[in-house]
């Protein structure tokens, strides 16, 4: 097995996680546990950046020393991470001792090649981001991402000769086209090498906590050089057994996973650090992301912050996981709010999923007595002999880390199994005993559909597909299954047959509206005038306020069928750039579904899903009508990303 390594930036101790925190941790085990299913030799590793001044600063204003306090606020992040069901395998402090020997060891071999030496410092520090700022990047003379002015800083620091590693970075980049993603944090890197690096100060002095210099410990290592050394010095570098690091960092695939404003630590400093250490950089920086707060960034001071524990309480931590993982394009920003949140968990998990298991599992029960019989097979050509064509596209968009795409692919698979039970109506098929075997045939098809269902969703809501995969007998635990490498594996053979199928409690009971209103009012009672009813004046005007209600976006369609029963409903599946959704749009009657496959469409995106014809429908795509009633969908003239706003 390929052993794989996968980290998530560690995070300040200075307050609890909120969402965004939880997205990043959220999204880097959905990236392990895909990869232990493809059978790579997986290490998941995270943990705590405690030498901060800000940890420091908080200490104090709670009467405790540094240490004290952070490892009073560690549990609270190791209880967050267990509760989002995180499968890392380490959990690294800065404080470690295994870390202060890392850092120490790394810090000599760079003085050795030459790359540090001293000089005075005058220059804006920013304690928020505790990062040395340049003149150009203030805002008007403020941080740009925490809108605050810098501190002058004056005083003598050791320096890397960051500016001598431009040209090797961008031949560096040039070469390993994956080393940064997505694309556009590969531009922005290219753009900010391509201006000029300056070197850049690796220590502070008269602050004593952190890390001493080797040589001087007068000085203690500046956060972030600490902090991105935590990824080796969690696999042993520097002491004496090395056999970690040889496998999950030498001879290793190594993916970093973190927020999109701290890419130039992670893929412009480390790797020159790395290189200037004669150590191997990492094969790829994957730069998320932010979660947004109905379209705010989160802030304290804005008191729109979600506590994840407060949403995993109250729904499990699967359907958080699988909301924030489907309803956010992997690499682009997402937004979260209880009304968005409460839709997507009722049509997808309460709906499509929950009532598919419990669906299969009663009519099992009802119909077979609660077992497959012995022999039972699912019906020649059925859906489960279909799995391995979702199987094959699920792993080429994992393998990309098109976390929300792969996320489609098996709803899709979802959806299916529905129309399955719709199609075949086991109902009426167990009404004549003629029809027993095409019966038993049937539920064996959608129960094995279901093993696979499983599968597909494991790495997204691990703990409800571990449930699925029990409840129709499949023997062992899922976090040990494996992808057959040489084949695509058919699912057929997975549901076993002679064994009892027992009922379960309901994976996800439907979330009342009720529920979701208090949950708006409670955590958005900033929004609560934004969410009254468009008002409509006598003259047939509206608000600007209300126009901007209106999330309009193009997206591609990607099939197009007119629905069986209707003459006017064609069920659109619809590339929105954020996971993918279904429409069910009236143009039957105008347009030959076929002609819009492949087209960019404009639609509506913030629109309630809709019951229609027993399916969801959500959104509305846009069109116009000409002459003599000639109705045409209203398109970009030129190619757009999908799931671009229209304004």
């Amino acid at each position: 097995m390929k052993p794989f390594y996968i980290t998530t930036a560690i995070d300040y101790v200075n307050s609890v996680p909120h969402i965004g925190t939880a997205y990043e941790k959220i999204s880097a085990d959905c990236i392990a546990r895909s990869r232990r299913l493809l059978g790579y030799d997986v290490r998941f590793s995270m943990g705590t950046d405690e030498h901060s001044f800000n940890v420091k600063k908080k200490a104090l204003e709670e009467g405790l020393d540094p240490k004290s306090f952070c490892d009073k606020m560690v549990p609270e992040f190791e209880k967050a991470w267990k509760k989002l069901d995180i499968s890392h395998d380490d959990f690294i402090r800065t404080t470690e001792e295994r870390h202060r020997i890392s850092v120490t060891e790394l810090f000599r071999r760079i003085m050795e090649k030459g790359d540090i030496y001293t000089d005075d410092y005058k220059g804006w520090y920013c304690e928020g981001c505790e990062a040395f700022i340049q003149e150009k990047d203030l805002v008007d003379g403020k941080c740009a991402n925490h809108m605050k002015e810098p501190t002058w800083i004056e005083e003598q620091n050791y320096f890397f000769k960051l500016s001598e590693y431009g040209d090797w970075l961008l031949e560096h980049i040039k070469d390993n086209p994956d080393v940064i993603r997505p694309e556009s944090r590969k531009n922005e890197i290219i753009r900010l090498i391509e201006g000029g690096l300056d070197d850049i100060s690796v220590s502070r002095s008269g602050f004593d906590w952190g890390i001493p210099l080797p040589d001087d410990p007068s000085h203690v290592v500046y956060v972030w050089f600490d902090a991105v050394i935590n990824y080796i010095s969690g696999l042993g570098f520097g002491s004496d057994d090395l056999s970690t690091f040889d496998k999950y960092w030498d001879n290793a695939e190594v993916l970093h996973v973190i927020g999109k404003d701290i890419t130039r630590f992670h893929c412009v400093m480390w790797p020159a650090m790395l290189k200037s250490a004669g150590v191997k950089v990492p094969d790829s920086v994957f730069g998320h992301g932010f979660i947004y707060h109905s379209g705010e960034k989160m802030s304290k001071s804005l008191g729109n912050v979600v506590n994840p524990l407060d949403v995993v309480d109250n729904y499990g931590a699967d359907s958080l996981r699988y909301f924030l993982l489907r309803e956010v394009t992997y690499g682009q920003d997402g937004d979260f709010t209880f009304k968005r949140f409460t839709e997507r968990y009722n049509a997808d998990l309460a709906n499509d999923l929950g009532n598919l298991v419990s669906r299969t599992i009663s009519m099992i029960q009802k119909y077979l007595g609660g077992t497959l019989p012995d022999g039972a097979v699912p019906t020649p050509d059925g859906l489960s002999d279909r799995f391995g064509e979702h199987e094959r596209r699920w792993k080429e968009a994992m393998e990309k880390l098109n976390l929300s795409a792969a996320a489609e692919i098996a709803w899709e698979y979802v959806r299916k199994a529905n129309r399955l039970i719709e199609e075949t109506a086991p109902w009426k098929l167990a009404k004549d005993p003629e029809k027993k075997d095409e019966l038993t045939s049937v539920l064996a098809d959608l129960a094995s559909a279901l093993s696979g269902i499983s599968i597909l969703l494991y790495p997204y809501i691990p703990s409800s597909a571990e449930k699925i995969w029990e409840a129709f007998g499949n023997e062992g635990d899922l976090m040990d299954f494996r992808f057959d490498p040489e084949a695509d594996t058919k699912v057929s053979v997975l549901a076993p047959t002679g064994k009892s199928i027992e009922k379960i409690e309901s994976l996800f009971p439907r979330i009342e509206k009720k529920k979701m209103d208090e949950k708006e009012e409670k955590k958005e009672p900033e929004k609560v005038a934004e969410k009254a009813p468009v008002k409509e004046e006598k003259d047939g005007v509206i608000e600007f306020d209300d126009f901007m209600k209106l999330d309009i976006r193009v997206g591609t369609v990607e099939s197009a069928e007119q629905m069986e029963g209707s003459k006017k409903l064609i069920r659109i599946k619809l590339n929105d750039g954020m996971g993918g959704r279904q429409i069910l749009a009236g143009l039957a009657e105008h347009i030959e579904p076929d002609t819009l496959v492949g087209k960019q469409v404009a639609f509506i995106a913030n629109l309630k899903p809709r019951k229609m014809m027993g399916e969801y429908s959500e959104g509305m795509i846009l069109a116009a009508h000409g002459g003599e009633a000639v109705l045409n969908v209203l398109n970009p003239s030129g190619e757009v990303p999908a799931g671009s706003k229209v304004s």
